[in-house]
């Protein structure tokens, strides 16, 4: 699978290391690995904080859409922790027009997630755009990365109703969600109320192998993907289905892997059980009876977070 290897989404990844240069190893909650931090209050539900960078090229080719990437990025990091949205802040430094833009999307796709935003900070800035949005969510029962054990089924769950951007690797199911797209979002939420996963990873820029590579990372896990059983849209190829960017999709951990595919099934979503995790640290890939190991966890770096 070398379109999975050689993703620049996935190679980008590397540079997640240097945060261990000042971070320690681990946070007294759920250590690193997760794509938001956990903030215990001493009251019931914990609060889960994100952060996502938007890539500049995108903001200055499409601003619009950078902005309601900026949103999405944030929210589903919030939901594969667990955890539902409760507000969102901002940072835009660009030229007037990119900055006008980019808030537009990031408004419109607040409506759709059902998550205000609550403030942030702007800049006009004549040259290269940048552009951030953080969040914050709570949660009752926090799904991490650390909780990923081997002997857990891997559940792949995602929406198949959208289009393939041309220009960059995103599937959008903006359209088709719609309004749906705030209380299918918050069924992670649901999933870990109701222990029905102990770990999830969102799809994000790494594609679906390399998002669940980085979910198996901490706990140097392996797997084996039915590839012939994953969850795919008509019309797209599988080496683009699997290094996409799509606007929803998850990896989840689960010992109750019935339940849990029938949650997101009763929603009208796709979900499957496609492989289970195990202890060999090797992530290997099986399709049309032919196996191919993609990933070996224990001797080569994802993010570096562990090495």
């Amino acid at each position: 699978m070398t379109a999975v290897r050689d993703h620049a989404g996935l190679r980008a990844k590397r540079a997640v290391g240097a945060v261990r240069r000042v971070v320690g190893a681990s946070d007294p909650v759920t250590g690193p690995g997760d794509d938001g931090a956990v903030v215990e209050t001493g009251g019931g539900a914990s609060i889960v904080v994100c952060g996502e960078a938007v890539h500049p090229a995108f903001v200055a080719s499409d601003p619009r859409a950078a902005g309601i990437a900026a949103v999405l990025a944030n929210v589903n990091d919030l939901a594969a922790m667990g955890a539902a949205p409760r507000a969102i802040v901002n940072t835009v430094v660009a030229p007037a027009a990119v900055a006008v833009e980019a808030l537009q999307g990031m408004a419109e796709a607040a409506v759709l997630y059902g998550v205000p935003i609550v403030g942030g900070h702007i800049s006009e800035h004549p040259g290269e755009p940048a552009l951030s949005a953080f969040a914050v969510g709570d949660a009752d029962r926090v799904l991490s990365v650390s909780r990923a054990r081997a002997g857990q089924d891997l559940v792949f769950a995602c929406c198949l109703e959208g289009r393939m951007r041309p220009d960059f690797a995103f599937f959008t199911t903006l359209r088709h969600q719609g309004s749906r797209l705030a209380t299918d979002v918050r069924l992670l939420a649901e999933v870990a109320r109701m222990d029905l996963a102990q770990a999830a990873k969102d799809v994000s820029m790494a594609g679906s192998i390399g998002s669940l590579a980085m979910l198996l990372e901490p706990g140097r896990l392996g797997a084996e993907i039915d590839l012939d059983g994953l969850p795919a849209p008509a019309g797209v190829s599988l080496d683009r289905w699997l290094v996409c960017f799509p606007t929803y999709a998850f990896w989840l951990t689960t010992d109750r892997p019935g339940r849990c595919v029938d949650l997101f099934r009763s929603a009208g979503l796709a979900a499957a059980v496609v492989g289970s995790i195990n202890g060999s640290g090797v992530l290997t890939l099986r399709a049309g009876g032919e196996r191919r190991e993609v990933f070996d966890l224990k001797s080569e770096p994802i993010t570096g977070l562990w090495s």
